[in-house]
């Protein structure tokens, strides 16, 4: 652990709440975490995040990834949380890394809490696009692990460049995954391709209908469900 980490541990321990056992093991079970859990608000886990940001501006890439790789692979759902809120405010430091490290990070990441908070909205579709053979490699191969939780990091990781982009490959990619996944029934799963069905509604709510259409008897019922739903009201 790097004086980086050290410091990131502290303030976490210092900014603990005291919560019943009852009250942690709900939490833990909802975010379907395995870990130590220090029920820290999101306001304080963002000024650790920020705060870390704004003493260590001039960070090599090489301890940036160090660091980054330590909190990932930390013992406390917080340390993930932070280690990602770091990723989502730190864009041009975010730029200079492989896709592949992605893959590494999520050996320790359980449930959609954790999960969510690495692939939900840290990667952009420039950023997919602009470096697309690596990407589409790292997502396609993340769809096919035998870890649930890298397979629900496949469809996640292109919610955000489904919504925001009509590019073609973006789609194309999309759809590949859920085709891929679309039988599964683990609630990991089946919520996770019910929210990139209705990322890619926001663009193409007609082919997105013509998708559902056709898939109908494979989809999981829950997608079909809130998908239609989104489509024909706009909204979640």
């Amino acid at each position: 652990m790097n004086k980086h980490h050290s410091k990131i541990l502290k303030e976490i321990k210092n900014n603990a709440e005291k919560k019943s056992k009852e009250e942690k093991a709900w939490v833990k079970k909802y975010m379907g975490t395995d870990k130590a859990f220090y029920c820290i608000k999101s306001d304080i886990k963002k000024k650790i995040a920020k705060d870390w940001i704004k003493e260590n501006k001039d960070i090599f890439i090489s301890d940036y990834r160090e660091l980054l790789s330590g909190l990932f692979d930390g013992k406390s759902h917080e340390e993930i949380a932070i280690a990602a809120k770091i990723l989502e405010f730190t864009p041009k430091l975010r730029k200079k890394l492989e896709p592949k490290i992605i893959d590494k990070w999520l050996n320790n990441s359980k449930g959609w809490g954790e999960v969510d908070s690495i692939c939900q909205s840290n990667f952009s579709a420039e950023e997919i696009l602009n470096n697309w053979t690596r990407w589409r490699g790292l997502i396609i191969g993340l769809s096919k692990d035998k870890n649930i939780h890298k397979r629900r990091a496949s469809l996640v990781l292109l919610t955000k460049s489904a919504r925001t982009s009509n590019d073609e490959r973006i789609k194309s990619l999309s759809y590949k995954i859920i085709d891929t996944l679309k039988k599964e029934r683990d609630i990991l799963i089946t919520k996770a391709v019910s929210w990139l069905l209705r990322s890619l509604a926001e663009q193409n709510p007609k082919k997105v209908r013509v998708y559902l259409e056709n898939n109908k008897d494979v989809l999981p019922k829950i997608a079909i469900r809130e998908t239609s739903r989104k489509i024909l009201t706009g909204k979640k």
